[in-house]
């Protein structure tokens, strides 16, 4: 919340309304009571430095409001009987950070002691009171107060109204998410089982008959098996409610494994460096590299892959290289893999390459800060490659294009 008409940082502010104070009170001070000895000069630096705390008030109120305090009262002791205009903005400033007990208290001792500060320049008693109200009235430290409290209490509705608004659109997408799951089991599951066992069974018989299975028999097995395998992938991904086990950076060496199980020679380079990532980050790299070395089982033809790891202070690099049949200089295809990775980085100011290697093969380079635009609460949207292959990748079939990640295919 802000009033004020240009876009000021809130440091940029804060100075503005303390050399402000500060100026108004020295030019007070000058025209009502010009500096002749030199208690005077005491006074002067106490007032402008009253003034000038106020632009750490922000940052430090209650040191500020004490600090503020101490000067007005020495200041009085010395004769310089200026307004204490400085003293109310610090008590806004410490109402406005919650710290009411300390408010009150500081306003109660001030009142207190600035009375007994004024005899102590020379006064006596009944000018002192009668001083020592029109130096700080008690309606300024009532208004001030009431000011900071009332900010600080619409800024307190202004966040719950924000928090209140977030969680019903995270309510509203996880009711969609599960309805879109809901629709898709119930619309497709059944259907791909059908064909997918008929298929089966038909092969099956041939061979037991031991007749030639076609061409088109089998295509339609591999394509069955594989729309049921990836959409029992988008099904649990819609259906991750965030309550599963995390996945990050530690979980990578299982990955590796099973590209080692269906025959990859791969390779793994992890450098933590000892660096904690935020949980979005880990998580996001973990996908990344689920979905390359996906990518590369089913689509590249590759028989080697290199995975590089490296975690820094100010975030991580990961690379997948394979050895596959990508061609240099041929575009890779923009397809759900490779978008959904994108898409992944992008959300947290990271930046992604995915491309031919000039030497063969296809390479993924993913590049995330771990810095302050790397958000670390709420989950990344789904992407929808499925998950590492358990089973060998499936026989490429005829016609078949581009990959999902971009690994090109020749057609057959």
């Amino acid at each position: 919340m802000s009033a004020w008409p240009f876009p000021f940082p809130p440091q940029v502010r804060d100075w503005i309304v303390a050399l402000g104070v500060t100026a108004a009170l020295l030019a007070t001070a000058v025209s009502e009571q010009p500096p002749s000895r030199p208690a005077d000069l005491v006074g002067y630096v106490l007032l402008a430095s009253s003034g000038l705390l106020l632009a750490a008030g922000r940052r430090r109120p209650v040191p500020v409001l004490i600090t503020i305090g101490l000067c007005e009262v020495g200041r009085q002791a010395v004769g310089l009987g200026v307004p204490a205009v400085a003293f109310p903005f610090a008590v806004y400033a410490a109402m406005r950070a919650g710290h009411r007990l300390v408010s009150v208290l500081a306003c109660v001792s001030i009142l207190v002691a600035l009375p007994f500060a004024v005899p102590a320049a020379g006064d006596g008693l009944g000018s002192a009171l009668e001083r020592s109200r029109s130096v700080l009235e008690i309606a300024w430290l009532v208004a001030a107060a009431a000011a900071g409290e009332a900010l600080r209490q619409a800024e307190r509705r202004a966040d719950d109204a924000v928090r209140t608004r977030d969680e019903a659109a995270r309510r509203r997408a996880d009711e969609e998410r599960l309805h879109i799951a809901r629709e898709l089991h119930d619309s497709l599951t059944h259907q791909i089982s059908i064909i997918k066992v008929q298929a089966d069974v038909a092969v099956h018989v041939a061979r037991r008959q031991r007749e030639d299975v076609s061409d088109t028999l089998l295509a339609i097995q591999d394509a069955a098996r594989e729309a049921s395998r990836e959409l029992r992938a988008t099904l649990g991904a819609l259906r991750d409610d965030g309550t599963a086990p995390p996945r990050g950076i530690a979980q990578v060496p299982d990955l590796v494994d099973r590209s080692r199980a269906i025959g990859l020679d791969a390779v793994l380079t992890l450098e933590a460096g000892g660096h904690d990532l935020p949980a979005a980050v880990d998580r996001t790299a973990y996908r990344v590299i689920q979905e390359a070395l996906t990518n590369v089982a089913r689509h590249a033809g590759a028989t080697t892959v290199r995975v590089d790891v490296a975690v820094g202070a100010e975030g991580l690099v990961v690379q997948v290289d394979d050895d596959g049949r990508a061609l240099p200089g041929v575009p890779p295809a923009l397809g759900t893999g490779l978008l959904g990775m994108r898409e992944r980085v992008a959300a947290l100011g990271g930046r992604l390459r995915a491309e031919p290697r000039a030497a063969g093969g296809f390479t993924v380079r993913a590049e995330i800060p771990a810095g302050p635009q790397a958000p670390t609460a709420g989950p990344p949207p789904p992407t929808a490659g499925p998950p590492p292959p358990t089973a060998g990748p499936p026989p490429p079939t005829a016609g078949a294009g581009a990959d999902a990640a971009g690994h090109a295919e020749p057609a057959s």
